[in-house]
């Protein structure tokens, strides 16, 4: 797996979203060094962290591949799809993993009949159609996605697709794991058994984690703080830095 070190403290662990790598938390972490020792970690089969052409990507996979890197405790920051492999983390090493920030991610991804905060099964299953003739328009489709309606979208969308490939291209067959993963995941049921303090961080635009999701979350998780970035979408700690770094530093503080 790639993972960079950076800075001396506490244990931070920095988790990305789908079909991305960890230099989006540049910005982030240039932050955070300055008082945590912060692991900028590539998910399996993004990035820098490749897989074999016949290894099948699962959210369990992922899991057990970044606990194995961790023999120690550690704050989890996971972003989207990388909130989810650190809710199930959290869920199955509750002694390792201290506190969890999820952002701009979701229990479940894709609407069901009694959940509609997430995105449309139909958009999933075009964009894994679409992946399949044309998968680097399809990334970048994806991120227009992710900053549409932000008030920073160019900017956001700019980095984004800056950060895309820096760490090498993605093979196919593992962007479109990445997406059965985030249409088959639902861990509704067990999140509330998440036993340590939350941190929530969403912006109030986001149309692929929508608002209610997070807000579903902050009443769920017992230990949950909740932190609403306006006029964000889904990447608040590019679009709204400043103010995503302090909420995060000091719960990270609080919590070490």
């Amino acid at each position: 797996m790639w993972i960079e070190t950076r800075g001396r403290g506490p244990d931070v662990v920095l988790l990305h979203g789908w079909a991305m790598n960890g230099t989006v938390w540049n910005a982030v972490v240039r932050e955070l060094e300055q008082d945590f020792c912060v692991h900028i970690v590539d998910l399996p089969g993004h990035g820098g962290s490749k897989l074999g052409d016949d290894e099948t990507l699962t959210l369990q996979a992922m899991v057990d591949a970044v606990d194995a890197q961790f023999p120690f405790p550690v704050q989890v920051v996971g972003w989207s799809l990388g909130g989810a492999v650190a809710t199930q983390w959290a869920l199955q090493q509750r002694d390792k993993v201290r506190s969890l920030t999820l952002v701009a991610s979701s229990p479940c991804f894709m609407q069901r009949p009694d959940w509609q905060p997430a995105m449309a099964q139909k958009v999933l299953e075009q964009f894994a159609a679409a992946l399949q003739t044309d998968w680097q328009g399809t990334l970048k489709r994806f991120i227009s996605l992710q900053a549409m309606g932000d008030a920073s979208a160019r900017e956001v969308t700019r980095e984004l697709l800056a950060d895309l490939f820096k760490h090498g291209e993605p093979k196919l067959a593992h962007l479109a794991d990445g997406l059965n993963i985030l249409r088959d995941t639902d861990l509704r049921a067990e999140v509330v058994k998440v036993d340590c303090p939350v941190l929530l961080q969403y912006g109030d635009r986001d149309t692929l984690t929508p608002l209610d999701a997070g807000m579903w979350l902050a009443k769920t998780l017992p230990q949950a703080q909740f932190k609403l970035h306006y006029k964000a979408a889904h990447a608040p700690f590019l679009s709204h830095l400043a103010d995503f770094v302090a909420t995060q530093k000091q719960f990270l503080l609080d919590n070490q």
